[in-house]
């Protein structure tokens, strides 16, 4: 399976024009984070987690000419806000995309995109079918794939394991019963926003020391805010066996 990272940032501190920050103005590749998303490949079957703002860009770069799916953590704008682009799909395959989705998030996604639920929508508005989700595991194409809920602050996000790979993204609090589910993972995704503490999402030292509990074989931090600092700063501070992710970054597992 190979994962590749479409975006490792956040529209908590997306770099802009005006903004003084040094990290904003850097140079560096690595400094440079679209909003958070993940492209999964295994044999011929591909999906993303997630479809932010950067959606169409990302799988531009990526020459990514079919998608089986995409997997939802949760339904905030950033990531949820690329999903109208699903429509150049929906016309290459010449079907809806299978989006997997909880029954809460759901709700969500139909106000955002009314237009493309109405009982005669207008030609041309994207297509999606909504699959409910919850904790059961589910198949797609052959992939066995095993959600389970984290809280970002008080709402419940949907992380998902596939196989000996974990991604976990805007969360505070892992519940004690979900950790048994990670704790043989090879590779585990988590989100650390900056260095403070944050209310809704962990900040660097909270990742860290949730992953030093789980010990993958291998850790990435995803998520990250312009106010984290420098990549290659940044990087030198963890532990041999975490990373932070960058867009583009390809892994195998």
């Amino acid at each position: 399976m190979k994962v590749t990272f479409l975006g490792t940032g956040t529209s908590q501190g997306v770099p802009v024009v005006a903004c003084p920050c040094d990290v904003c103005h850097s140079n560096e590749k690595k400094d440079k984070r679209l909003r958070s998303s993940v492209l999964v490949e295994q044999g011929d079957t591909v999906f993303t987690i997630d479809a932010g703002p950067d959606f169409r860009y990302q799988m531009l770069r990526e020459r990514v000419t079919s998608l089986d799916a995409i997997l939802i953590t949760h339904a905030h704008k950033d990531h949820i806000g690329g999903l109208d682009d699903v429509r150049s799909f929906n016309y290459l395959q010449r079907r809806p995309m299978d989006v997997y989705v909880s029954e809460f998030h759901q709700k969500e996604i139909k106000r955002e995109f009314s237009y493309a639920f109405h009982e005669n929508p207008y030609p041309g508005v994207p297509s999606f079918n909504l699959i409910d989700i919850y904790e059961d595991p589910f198949i797609l194409k052959g992939i066995k794939i095993k959600p389970f809920q984290v809280l970002h602050l008080k709402m419940e996000v949907t992380a998902f394991r596939i196989g000996d790979f974990a991604y976990i993204t805007d969360t505070n609090y892992i519940p004690g019963s979900v950790m048994p589910e990670l704790l043989d993972c090879k590779v585990i995704v988590l989100n650390a926003l900056r260095k403070e503490p944050h209310i809704s999402h962990y900040n660097l030292e909270q990742a860290v020391h949730v992953l030093e509990f789980l010990r993958p074989e291998k850790a990435y931090i995803t998520h990250i805010s312009h106010l984290m600092g420098f990549h290659e700063k940044v990087s030198k501070e963890l532990p041999d066996f975490i990373s932070l992710a960058y867009d583009g970054l390809q892994i195998e597992i």
